[in-house]
């Protein structure tokens, strides 16, 4: 009979320990996985009229598709983990199949209140702040859509920062090893008119090719640049208006025959946004930002090559045709200036559609933060 009791016992009391071992002990649920899927898109006509030598006059017209499929939870502690991967597909325009270029995205995120780390090949969307041109050129925006590595951010309700490890090569015979670091960050004050202070940094590094490929030498390619601004906006009917004074300090070395440059120079920055219209004035006056660009391109420097002369205005007049939560459009006409090509024109329309903006308020940014 003792023996009958203590079966019925047992019986009754593991499903009760199972049940609890299920949750934590402040009886929360266990977590339960999310199957996840978003579809992005973009796409852009370029048309450059530009001049020698620093441009070259072209026309970059494609498209862009992401599907991306993932996993996510949220853990205990309600930090959100996502597990996520996708392809970029990019069919350049009056094309066929071996000139499309597929990029594979693969990532792991964790998100815990204003905290963010993503890891492995993930896509600039995520940027709180898109690089400043002279850090990252719009055709590199257009065809290399991810950074491979890390991305670090943290978010308050006065500023961010965030950070950026981008693995661009591995090393092989026919490419060389490169990567680059940047850490981008604001604080800003809200008043009248709001105060803000931040700025970014770089180190770039192009390494040799693997063996047997012969040496060409290695470069480092560094920046810092500390900036200052106010946007007057918020006593007037505009949703931007702003400006922003930086100072750029530059270090290029190339090791193979230890050649030091230290270029330096200011940067101006004007923006004007009022619903469906908006302009924006960059001028530039210092030294070549980038002295290397002649022998390796943009396997060193990543920004636009415009940086090179001393001095270069670039005036956008941008128009949005749509602009939902989910679906960013807008026409631009860039007006370039600088001593050697004179003036020049840049014609865009650029779209950008994400699924997963249906459900988000706000309006989509587009590629360029416009």
């Amino acid at each position: 009979m003792r023996n009958c009791m203590i079966m019925i016992l047992l019986a009754l009391c593991v499903p009760m320990l199972v049940q609890a071992q299920s949750a934590d002990t402040l009886g929360r649920p266990p977590l339960k996985p999310r199957f996840l899927y978003d579809v992005d898109a973009a796409v852009w006509f370029d048309n450059r009229e530009y001049k020698e030598p620093l441009q070259t006059p072209q026309t970059l017209f494609a498209v862009r598709l992401s599907p991306e499929i993932g996993v996510g939870l949220t853990d205990r502690e309600g930090g959100v983990h996502r597990l996520s991967a996708g392809v970029h597909y990019i069919q350049p325009m009056g094309s066929n199949w071996h000139d499309v270029s597929l990029f594979p995205t693969v990532y792991y995120q964790y998100r815990f209140k204003g905290l963010s780390m993503s890891l492995g090949a993930v896509p600039y969307k995520y940027f709180i702040r898109q690089l400043s041109d002279f850090l990252r050129y719009d055709s590199i925006a257009y065809m290399h859509p991810n950074i491979q590595g890390a991305l670090v951010q943290y978010r308050s309700r006065h500023g961010f920062v965030e950070a950026m490890c981008d693995w661009r090569g591995m090393q092989r015979p026919d490419q060389r090893e490169m990567f680059r670091l940047t850490i981008d960050g604001e604080y800003g004050y809200q008043g009248l008119f709001r105060y803000f202070v931040g700025g970014v940094a770089q180190m770039n590094h192009k390494a040799n090719y693997a063996a047997p490929t012969p040496r060409e030498g290695v470069c480092d390619d560094v920046y810092i640049s500390p900036n200052i601004g106010i946007d007057f906006s918020k006593p007037t009917p505009l949703d931007t208006l702003s400006i922003r004074a930086s100072y750029i300090f530059g270090y290029q070395r190339q090791r193979i025959d230890n050649t030091v440059y230290k270029p330096q120079g200011v940067l101006l920055e004007f923006m004007i946004n009022w619903r469906w219209i908006g302009a924006k004035n960059t001028f530039y006056y210092g030294n070549n930002l980038m002295p290397l660009y002649g022998i390796y391109a943009d396997d060193l420097n990543q920004g636009d090559p415009f940086y090179q002369s001393r001095i270069y205005n670039r005036t956008d007049f941008f128009l949005y045709l749509v602009r939902k939560s989910f679906v960013n459009c807008y026409f631009s006409w860039n007006i370039h200036w600088e001593p050697q090509g004179g003036l020049q024109h840049q014609q865009q329309v650029i779209t950008v559609f994400s699924l997963d903006g249906i459900r988000q308020k706000g309006k989509l940014r587009g590629l360029f933060d416009k």
